[in-house]
């Protein structure tokens, strides 16, 4: 079994018990299906560019914590542009479809687009093009959309927490306003993005009374709109159960006022519960990771801004393919150990929560791997 990278339990601590995993002494060559101890294939990578991000939202990087004084990863740390397109072809051949760029704010990464200029043209096992995607919060959307979508980026997924302007700044913490982010929403399907998220961090008794205004205005726009239970990822968000809003109650709130019906998954594994709007005016979708477990069907792998891969968004442990990279080990030998560390994988966190064994468990933090 493959040595573990020890745990997280704040991102100051992140340089020690640093491990890299075992090859196996047999090398063998990738089918394109790698399945897990519960037989959940690896379908899905999310690559975290950078820790860095403009925002302080209060449940995911709050400025108590991230402040001007915290250590963030020094450039020589992040992977390159090159060992990012060298695991992802490898993860490719395990069955990889679909990658997603994340952070931090994936857009502070200095020339990004060279990145995607570099995923764009990966194809899948089976000779489709990847789903290449990236999670924004779309502060600098206005400045990046058409450069993003020239070098070849296929989606887009924007944060916004709520329609109100006081609310959404509250929940920022650096004084954003609503109409920027719209803004760079508009820029993004002006550059000719076609499919495009917004995902709503829904918490109760802060934005939950934006559910309806931000159905309303997305309505009719072609954007799918995504309502996200406020989840307990690493230590530093302050999560308290009694503020989850759970998404059966979103979607009795919704359909209320804009009646709903709802609809098949796109691919086994994905996240999202969908809805469709009884007039046929769009969709909408709820994640809803706090009160229905989807762990028996997770296919996706994290890798971090420095090379960690990191099998569940709650990981307590990970394994570095940043130290194989530089150690001169060969495609076959760090495709192997990603095989042995995936078919061995048996994360279900969400199905556990709250069981003892959990208890006192560090976590990985969202801003260091991802949403």
């Amino acid at each position: 079994m493959s040595e573990k990278v020890i745990p997280l339990i704040d991102e100051r601590q992140r340089k020690i018990g640093s491990h890299t995993p075992v090859i196996p002494d047999q090398l063998q060559e990738a089918t394109g299906l790698l399945t897990d101890t519960r037989a959940r294939r690896l379908h899905d990578l999310r690559i975290s560019v950078t820790d860095r991000c403009n925002f302080r939202c209060t449940y995911c990087m709050p400025k108590e914590i991230f402040d001007k004084n915290y250590p963030y990863l020094a450039h020589q740390e992040l992977l390159s542009f090159e060992e990012i397109v060298r695991l992802a072809k490898i993860y490719i051949a395990h069955g990889v479809e679909k990658i997603r760029l994340t952070g931090g704010e994936p857009l502070l990464r200095k020339n990004l687009e060279r990145l995607i200029e570099m995923l764009a043209p990966l194809k899948t096992v089976s000779g489709a093009p990847i789903d290449l995607t990236l999670t924004t919060n779309g502060s600098l959307l206005r400045k990046k959309a058409q450069s993003l979508f020239n070098a070849g980026l296929s989606r887009l997924t924007v944060s916004l927490d709520s329609m109100d302007d006081a609310t959404f700044k509250a929940m920022n913490d650096v004084d954003y306003p609503v109409e920027d982010v719209l803004d760079g929403i508009r820029a993004a399907q002006e550059a000719g993005f076609k499919n495009i998220k917004v995902n709503m961090v829904v918490k109760k008794g802060t934005n939950d009374q934006e559910i309806i205004p931000m159905a309303r205005y997305f309505k009719n726009s072609g954007i799918i709109l995504r309502f996200i239970e406020f989840m307990d990822v690493g230590a530093s968000n302050g999560w308290n159960m009694a503020e989850v809003m759970p998404s059966a109650a979103v979607i009795e709130r919704i359909h209320a006022e804009f009646p709903l019906t709802n609809i098949d998954p796109n691919y086994p594994g994905e996240v999202a519960e969908r809805w469709r709007y009884l007039d046929g005016s769009g969709e909408v979708g709820v994640i809803s990771s706090v009160t229905q477990a989807f762990c028996k069907d997770c296919s996706r792998a994290r890798l971090s801004t420095e090379g960690k891969m990191y099998l569940c968004l709650f990981a307590t442990e990970g394994y570095d393919l940043r130290a194989l990279l530089r150690s001169g080990k060969t495609d076959l030998e760090i495709s192997n150990a990603i095989a042995q560390i995936w078919s061995t994988r048996s994360d279900r966190y969400s199905e556990l929560r709250g069981s003892p064994e959990l208890a006192n468990k560090p976590k990985v933090e969202m801003s260091y791997i991802g949403g």
